[in-house]
């Protein structure tokens, strides 16, 4: 199984950006569905066949993208707003379960606040 650790977060003013990323050691994340997740809601998901999925609140601001030969998913958090703070995990799942909080494996987070 995969074992999944983020990093990236941090401070940042409103309006300014931020890159998550969610290295994977153990198994390839090629074979998953890869979620990132604000506390436990879904904000943005990519299929192994790359339908992406983003949540109303981050749609046009938010991007997700994969690197399969580095193990590597990202997050690039642009125009960020006081509300986007809190603690973003990544996750790897089946792709039927995409749009859904139902995966199977997860990183310990990474702190993400912006301030006003």
């Amino acid at each position: 199984q995969p074992q999944l650790v983020e990093s990236g977060g941090g401070s940042v003013q409103a309006g300014g950006s931020l890159r998550l990323s969610c290295v994977a050691s153990g198994r390839t994340l090629e074979n998953y569905a890869i979620g990132w997740f604000k506390e436990r809601e879904l904000v943005a998901a990519m299929s192994t066949g790359g339908s992406i999925y983003y949540s109303e609140s981050v749609k046009g601001r938010f991007s997700i993208s994969r690197n399969s030969a580095e193990k590597t998913v990202y997050l690039d958090m642009d125009s960020l707003k006081p509300e986007d703070t809190a603690l973003y995990s990544c996750a790897a799942g089946w792709n039927a379960n995409l749009r859904t909080n139902q995966y199977m494996y997860w990183g310990q987070g990474t702190q993400v606040t912006v301030s006003s």
